[in-house]
């Protein structure tokens, strides 16, 4: 589990491509903290270190992965947002995140707002329909809250530090982010769903 609080931005040292999935090397500060097995979320997709160097580490995305997320368009020296797992006595800052991406977005805008900026995200309505205003959502594995929500677009505003500290800085119109919207509005659908299936099966006094 993550929080979406970006520790690192990482670059990709090399990714290879087979009938199998993608084998990806990541150079960042974070390796010293990493061991063979550890989870760490890259670009907001929950992956697992397969091997440890001084200054980087090794993972492998499958096709599911690859089909959901944005992680097959990475090129050598793509900068990638990371973050380790969240160990139980450490602060819940952002919002509880899993790193499994629901699905992809495209940059519509990029705005200047005073200090802010916000990015406007279209999203299919699969993604939209767990979306509120003033609600959280997760873009490349970064922990954000809503601002507006329209019919096949949402938007957030990006406070200076996590322009800097964070891949979002750099977000143009035509980019392709990785979504993850609350878990938790998916298990309150799904309970609800049961609910109302159930209350309409039963006899009719």
């Amino acid at each position: 589990m993550f929080t979406g609080l970006i520790a690192d931005v990482g670059h990709v040292r090399s990714q290879v491509r087979d009938e199998h999935g993608a084998t990806l090397v990541v150079a960042t500060s974070l390796a010293p903290e990493i061991q063979d097995g550890d989870s760490i979320a890259v670009a907001g997709v929950c992956l697992t270190a397969t091997a440890v160097t001084g200054d980087s580490f090794t993972t492998e995305a499958m096709h599911e992965t690859l089909s959901r997320s944005a992680l097959g368009s990475l090129d050598e020296g793509s900068p990638v947002n990371l973050e380790l797992a969240l160990r139980a006595q450490d602060r819940l800052g952002g919002h509880v995140v899993q790193g499994h991406v629901d699905a992809t977005g495209s940059v519509a805008s990029v705005l200047p707002d005073g200090f802010a900026r916000v990015v406007t995200v279209r999203a299919e309505p699969a993604v939209l329909r767990y979306l509120v205003e003033k609600g959280s959502v997760a873009i490349d594995g970064v922990s954000l809250t809503v601002s507006h929500l329209g019919e096949s677009e949402f938007a957030v505003s990006l406070i200076p530090e996590t322009l800097q500290r964070t891949t979002l800085g750099t977000l143009a119109p035509g980019d392709i982010v990785n979504l993850e919207v609350d878990v938790l509005a998916k298990h309150v659908e799904r309970l609800l769903a049961g609910q109302l299936s159930i209350s309409r099966s039963e006899p009719v006094a």
